[in-house]
């Protein structure tokens, strides 16, 4: 009997991952990422021991906690603050999957001596015929992840199950009501999940280590000054709302200028980009691409982005240019850029560094 070690952050996710591989015959020991605490001793919203230990009594499955504190400040916490402090809008669940969730899964798998590794993600790990691993949108495509995967190695995918990736919200949570497990009418986690209390700048206010930028001067695309912001902290590209501002047409965050301490506003027009270029960048389901060499391919700028269809060209050993047909609207620096091949398979990604 293969034994897997199933990721259950608590919701109904994991928990009906679980159920579905021990249907099929696998021996399941769930394990839950302990990663943040607040100093109330609220539980990140991914690491809710209570809930996922009830759903492995209900299993009958080997239940263990595993605590990911350090990991998690040092990973996600810190890296998630230094880049709102640059003015830029970081994605901390692809530096979690990437750098805590799947490592230490994995560091599990070793200890309790099991063959794979699964999430309750909705996509598909899929093997292509080069051999290598991807990840495939899922069947329903308001419920894919695979945006928040793109950066995962090939020996990390080789490892890992996904079941969800052909099943529907509402099939997920009949199989948990069918089942008896307590969490499946468990509303969704909508929110960054160890922001606990209040917004995003409330968590940065109240974690950094050290002093936050000051309020600052909202600046047209000319350099004049139209009216002073709280603290770039509060702001990212595209914002329309909280500005604050009355300019007699609709104004929106075109550029976070930390440097300066600057907010550039402009018109709607003005936070479509037609070219971006990406650091870090992270190949998947082709070992990579030589400078120069270029392809065609759709592109998301944010998780909730459709895609759209460019070509991507290799500049340097991590600088990536991606062109877009049409423009696309409010990419972020900060945030990730995922390519996808005409099978909906995640080829690779990269984090944007600059728009125009």
């Amino acid at each position: 009997m293969p034994k897997v070690i199933v990721g259950m952050s608590g919701g109904v996710d994991s928990a009906v991952a679980a159920c579905l591989l021990q249907r099929a015959g696998y021996e399941v020991i769930g394990v839950t990422l302990r990663t943040w605490a607040s100093a109330d001793g609220q539980e990140n919203r991914c690491c809710e021991i209570d809930a996922a230990r009830r759903t492995a009594q209900v299993l009958g499955i080997r239940y263990v906690p595993l605590n990911c504190l350090s990991a998690f400040e040092t990973h996600v916490v810190r890296p998630f603050i230094a880049e709102y402090l640059r003015g830029r809008t970081p994605n901390p669940c692809i530096l979690c999957n990437r750098d805590v969730k799947w490592d230490k899964l994995l560091y599990m798998a070793k200890v309790l001596e099991a063959d794979f590794v699964a999430t309750g993600h909705y996509a598909s790990v899929v093997r292509l015929p080069s051999g290598r691993y991807s990840v495939r949108r899922a069947k329903y495509a308001g419920k894919d992840q695979t945006y928040m995967l793109y950066a995962l190695t090939q020996e990390q995918l080789a490892a890992t199950l996904m079941p969800l990736g052909e099943l529907s919200k509402n099939e997920v949570r009949s199989i948990a009501r069918q089942a008896g497990l307590p969490v499946a009418d468990k509303p969704d986690s909508q929110e960054i999940c160890f922001v606990t209390d209040g917004g995003y700048a409330d968590f940065i206010e109240n974690n950094a280590e050290t002093a936050l930028p000051g309020k600052g001067s909202f600046v047209d695309e000319e350099g004049a000054v139209l009216g002073g912001h709280r603290g770039i902290i509060h702001y990212t590209v595209g914002q329309r709302r909280g500005l604050g501002l009355a300019l007699g047409y609709p104004a929106y965050v075109k550029e976070i200028r930390a440097d300066r301490n600057e907010i550039v506003i402009g018109a709607e027009a003005s936070v479509y980009s037609r070219r971006i270029r990406c650091t870090d960048v992270r190949f998947m389901s082709i070992p990579g691409l030589d400078a120069g060499e270029g392809l065609r391919c759709s592109v998301k700028v944010r998780y909730r982005h459709p895609g759209q269809p460019a070509r991507i060209e290799l500049l340097g050993s991590d600088q990536l240019e991606i062109i877009f047909d049409e423009p696309v609207r409010a990419a972020a620096p900060g945030q990730s850029a995922v390519f996808y091949d005409g099978a909906g398979c995640v080829i690779g990604g990269g984090v944007i560094a600059q728009t125009a």
